[in-house]
């Protein structure tokens, strides 16, 4: 038995759409913080900066895989590119690792020999970071609650968010006192939070591509409820797994009664499934006790 239903479609013009425009306003900006933080001699500007071109870099990676996740199934690939987004996702995860790696590296340098940091350069464009990133926060934050692909490219941006704030606070102190070594010590701070927004990102897309059990569903309470409805003797060979995001999918073998209605039983476990863990895409064959009936639709 095969019950394909709809709930799981997406709107992937939307997604694109809130893609480019985050796209084009990370690219506009991160040519001017790149060029700012060199000429400012920061690390904490050119950590960000460099987050900057990681997140126009994610953006290009996430709408990419927009764009092929809305392609149509063929024989050969019967989910379509549905998992490219995945694939997306733990690339920007990997990346945000690599990023964190390279700023503890040049804030141990720098902190060794400190360079003298122009804090009036570092606030303005700090500033306008700030600005930049709560735009496209807020564009990706509506597109993408339930996408992985979306969430991922929004992980940067917020990380990248506070990294600006952190960029102020280590102007404000060259400014007030003269201090250096606060910009390293900045820098390593914003490493850390670039570090730890790879680390759900990069968790949920490796158990979506090792086939694991989606979060918030318990593989052991649907094969309990399957097990206990009317007429079913057992579940087994249970699967329930992500084929992408928000499209959620199970197959199982149920045993069920000689002489049950086995059609009838079918159509019931589908409601449950769909009512009670949101499972619309199930494939299930239906077995009696004392013999095989294999039911499809």
């Amino acid at each position: 038995m095969h019950a394909h239903a709809h709930a799981h479609e997406r709107r992937p013009g939307a997604d694109r759409r809130a893609l480019g425009g985050a796209l084009a306003l990370t690219l506009a900006f991160a040519a001017i913080e790149v060029a700012g933080g060199i000429a400012a001699h920061s690390l904490a500007l050119v950590a960000d900066a460099g987050h900057m071109v990681t997140d126009a870099a994610s953006l290009g990676l996430a709408f990419l895989a927009v764009w092929l996740a809305g392609r149509p199934a063929t024989p050969q690939r019967s989910y379509g590119w549905r998992r490219a987004e995945i694939l997306a996702a733990l690339a920007n995860g990997a990346g945000l690792v690599a990023l964190a790696a390279w700023i503890f590296f040049e804030a141990a340098r720098r902190l060794a020999h400190p360079a003298e940091v122009r804090g009036g350069w570092v606030l303005g464009i700090g500033l306008a970071g700030l600005a930049v990133n709560v735009g496209v926060a807020g564009v990706l934050r509506r597109a993408g609650r339930g996408s992985l692909n979306v969430r991922a490219a929004l992980a940067h941006v917020l990380a990248d968010l506070a990294s600006s704030l952190g960029v102020i606070a280590a102007a404000a102190v060259v400014l007030a006192t003269g201090w250096q070594r606060i910009d390293p010590l900045i820098g390593i701070g914003i490493g850390v939070l670039v570090l730890g927004s790879s680390v759900g990102v990069l968790r949920e897309s490796l158990a979506i591509l090792l086939e694991g059990t989606p979060a918030g569903i318990s593989a052991e309470e649907v094969g309990g409820a399957m097990a206990a409805h009317a007429g079913v003797v057992s579940v087994h060979d249970l699967h329930v797994w992500t084929i992408t995001s928000g499209f959620p999918a199970l197959s199982a073998h149920v045993l069920v009664e000689p002489g049950a209605d086995c059609h009838r039983i079918r159509l019931e476990l589908d409601a449950l499934l769909r009512e009670r863990f949101g499972l619309d895409h199930t494939t299930l064959q239906v077995e009696h006790r004392a013999g095989l009936v294999t039911l499809g639709r």
